[in-house]
C-alpha cells in the first residue's frame, strides 16, 4: 500500500490510482473478515490480484484425515460438523481422507479407492487446470496449462519461441 501511495505522489500514475482502489477493497474485505475469492472483480483488478498472491484469494482443499475403519465405512460423527464450519465460515472444498488407509492400501495394484488421484484431480479442478501429453519415440512427457487455454498457449508451455512462431494451420504433412 505504502509504495502504491508513494507512486501517486510522485507521479499521479493512473495504474497505481487503480491499484490503490483494488488495495483499499482488499483491506476492506479483509477487515470483515471475508476471503478475496469470494468477492467480485474486474478483470484488471483480476490481473493485480494475481500479482498479489494473497492466501485468501486462493481456492482451499480441507483433508479431513478420520480412521482407516471410518473411512471404509463412510461414517464419522464430526465430518456434518465439519462441513457445516466449512459452509458457514468461508468455502472450500472437503475430502476426508485417511491416511491410515492410503498407507495400508499404497503398494496394493487395484487403486480404485486410492484418494491421492481424487486429491489431484479435486485441486486441478478448482485451479482450472489440464494436463495434456506430448510424445517421442523415447519419452512421454506431462505439460499442465490452464483450462481454454489455445494451442499456442499450450505449445509456449513446452518453450517459449513455439508460442511466438506457432502455425496455425498448415496445408501439408
Amino acid at each position: 500500500m505504502e509504495d502504491v501511495e508513494k507512486q501517486i505522489k510522485r507521479s499521479n500514475d493512473k495504474k497505481a490510482i487503480s491499484e490503490k482502489v483494488t488495495l483499499d477493497k482488499i483491506k476492506e474485505i479483509l477487515e470483515a473478515g471475508r476471503w478475496v475469492k469470494e468477492e467480485k472483480w474486474s478483470f484488471l483488478e483480476i490481473d493485480y490480484l494475481n500479482d498479489l498472491l494473497l492466501l485468501t484469494a486462493k481456492p482451499v482443499v480441507y483433508l479431513v484425515n478420520i480412521g482407516d475403519t471410518e473411512y471404509q465405512k463412510k461414517k464419522n460423527k464430526w465430518l456434518a460438523k465439519i462441513k457445516d464450519w466449512i459452509n458457514n465460515n468461508c468455502t472450500g472444498t472437503m475430502i476426508p481422507y485417511s491416511v491410515a488407509f492410503e498407507n495400508d492400501n499404497l503398494q496394493n495394484p487395484d487403486r480404485s479407492r486410492c484418494m491421492i488421484d481424487k486429491i489431484i484431480n479435486v485441486g486441478y479442478e478448482l485451479l482450472d487446470l489440464v494436463h495434456y501429453f506430448t510424445c517421442g519415440a523415447d519419452e512421454v512427457k506431462c505439460w499442465t496449462l490452464r483450462k481454454d487455454s489455445k494451442a499456442p498457449r499450450a505449445a509456449g508451455i513446452i518453450h517459449t519461441d513455439f508460442e511466438k512462431g506457432f502455425i496455425a494451420g498448415c496445408d501439408e504433412i
